[in-house]
């Protein structure tokens, strides 16, 4: 099989044992009958299992296969990517200074503040907005199946913390989720303006990290 089928078939795998594990139904019977332990010891092999060979896979053959688009990056679009890129660390850089309001179940509040005003999920969302960002210049078939795999995972993944969060009936939890946005920026922007000068200061330290680790280019 190709690398991009492997890729493909490695992200399925992953988001149905990541999400079905961690989903309302299987989570606490598995707990109930292993352990709290065994149940973590058990998510973790199976992640890692799955994740180790995606990721070895792709760094194996990026770019492999054909190219769905080509995109010229210029002066004007590399300041888009670079931008848009240290604004998805910035938010997630937030979220793990500040941790979510919805976050302690049961007694959370509804409260929202800052990072969350741009997102309810700012660390998976702001790093979805990294994911995407990639795929512009990135459009190999393994490139798509790479960046757009983690895409979908983050939203997959978000999605499915409502849900369980959701399920557990909290009436402030309910009223967290009404009140903010899923997408970024899906009530406005004006969330920015509360963002502290340390997040913003860290996230593009952790941009400027993030480049500068960075082997080759971000795109070719």
């Amino acid at each position: 099989m190709s690398p991009t089928v492997w890729i493909v078939l490695l992200w399925i795998g992953f988001t149905v044992t990541h999400l079905g594990l961690a989903s309302v139904r299987v989570e606490p019977r598995l707990r109930a009958r292993i352990g709290d332990a065994a149940f973590l010891a058990l998510y973790s092999v199976i992640a890692l299992a799955l994740f180790v060979p995606l990721m070895t896979i792709y760094f194996g053959n990026r770019h492999a296969g054909p190219w769905l688009w080509t995109v010229q990056v210029g002066p004007v679009l590399r300041v888009f990517l670079y931008l848009g890129m240290t604004l998805g660390l910035v938010l997630a850089v937030g979220s793990l200074l500040k941790p979510s309001p919805a976050s302690i179940v049961p007694g959370g509040t509804s409260e929202v503040r800052g990072v969350y005003r741009v997102t309810r999920h700012p660390l998976v969302l702001g790093l979805a907005i990294v994911w995407a960002l990639h795929l512009i210049p990135n459009a190999s078939t393994a490139d798509v199946a790479f960046f757009g795999g983690f895409l979908l995972f983050s939203l997959a993944g978000a999605r499915h913390q409502d849900l369980r969060k959701l399920h557990s009936g909290d009436p402030q939890l309910r009223e967290f989720i009404a009140a903010t946005s899923f997408l970024p920026f899906g009530r406005g922007v004006s969330g920015l303006v509360e963002l502290s000068p340390l997040v913003i200061v860290l996230g593009l330290l952790l941009a400027l990290g993030a480049r500068w680790l960075h082997p080759q280019p971000l795109w070719p």
